[in-house]
């Protein structure tokens, strides 16, 4: 079972999510692949003392690529899209 503490990888800022959070107070995490949105509203709410309107996931699969003449894989790994209510404001830099 995973705890609150290992839902949220870290801030995942692209420049896609800067726009996001301009126009949608969306604010987008990396977060563990296991966690379902439940887990990622209420781990945002606790940590970071706002109020959560809607999440949205996406998983990934982790791409192929070659090291030489060997090929490995990258881990696949999970996208959540937080919506906050309005006038909530969360700032990473």
């Amino acid at each position: 079972m995973i705890t609150l503490h290992d839902v949220l990888r870290r801030p995942f800022m692209t420049e896609k999510s800067i726009m996001l959070k301009e126009r949608n107070n969306s604010v987008v995490f990396k977060v563990h692949t296991e966690a379902n949105k439940r887990q990622i509203k209420d781990a945002v709410e606790r940590f970071f003392n706002v109020k959560v309107k809607d999440v949205r996931t996406m998983n990934y699969s982790g791409k192929e690529k070659r090291f030489g003449r060997v090929t490995g894989r990258r881990k696949d790994w999970k996208k959540a899209v937080v919506v906050l209510k309005e006038g909530e404001k969360l700032d990473f830099v």
